[in-house]
């Protein structure tokens, strides 16, 4: 069984069809080939490379990473070294999210606090602070 028909291929790497095509689209898995009655069929190293790109997007790397990865990772002039600045990047944009994660919970824990279950809707401090003009800040 060399050649898979997308369903197949879907099925393996535990994608979507629409993804499949999707990823074709953006360059990301080649175009398959066509057998002898004309139907597309992929070749089984597809399904790696779905699972491949799958858990890249998992770990958070944008299409334009993971096609950097894709190309790194059959450069024979590539080191181990140039994946590990990628993924040291990746590193610093999650902790910048994760602190401006925290930056909204306090924001929003202080204003749930501030809230009282006794007071008018025109004074609810959540609404307030959402209403105020970008000056008050």
């Amino acid at each position: 069984m060399n050649d898979l028909t997308i369903g197949k291929v879907a099925a393996a790497a535990g994608v979507p069809v629409a993804t499949i095509r999707f990823y074709e689209r953006q360059g990301l898995v080649p175009a398959p080939g066509r057998n002898a009655s004309g139907y597309r069929v992929y070749d089984p190293a597809t399904v790696d490379r779905l699972r491949f790109i799958v858990r890249a997007k998992a770990l958070g790397f944008t299409l334009e990473e993971i096609r950097e990865l894709l190309m790194l990772r059959v450069d024979e002039q590539a080191t181990c070294r140039e994946i590990r600045e990628i993924a040291a990047e990746k590193i610093a944009m999650v902790r910048k999210k994760i602190r401006t994660l925290q930056e909204m919970e306090r924001a929003l824990t202080t204003l749930s606090a501030e809230c009282g279950a006794g007071l008018e809707i025109d004074e609810c401090p959540i609404l307030t602070y959402l209403s105020r003009k970008d000056d008050d800040d």
